[in-house]
């Protein structure tokens, strides 16, 4: 019995430190001041700020925009626009200049970085990179 216990302690310390739910996200000393990368930058950032939170999930699309995926992200101009991060609702919502200020008052806000980031890959094309 003492080895079934030791045996069953050890298999569910191993269990539980085999599950990940933590969404990796880039800490701001490891996002670039150039080329930003959609899947390695800003949708880690969308996971952890926009889609965990459920708002901007498949499900509730908060607003009408669902940030899981590049193609949700981008699916209308109205909030992504190619080029021009200053026409981009998502742009001007992350730096509060728009009526719809993201993250919503009680959430935690994105950093400068991650603001920067954001508008820096619009202003580069919003490419799926």
């Amino acid at each position: 019995m003492k080895y079934f216990i030791k045996f069953f302690l050890i298999y569910l310390t191993i269990i539980i430190s085999s599950c990940d739910d933590q969404v990796n996200v880039p800490s701001d000393d490891q996002i670039p001041e150039s080329n930003i990368s959609y899947s390695k930058h800003i949708q880690p950032i969308f996971n952890y700020s926009c889609t965990s939170s459920g708002c901007h999930d498949d499900q509730t699309k908060a607003g009408g925009l669902s940030l899981t995926s590049y193609q949700n992200t981008t699916a209308s101009y109205v909030y992504v626009y190619p080029g021009n991060p200053d026409a981009s609702l998502l742009v001007l919502s992350i730096e509060g200049k728009s009526t719809y200020p993201m993250p919503p008052p009680g959430r935690p806000p994105l950093t400068q970085k991650q603001i920067k980031a954001i508008r820096i890959w619009v202003a580069e094309g919003a490419k799926n990179n």
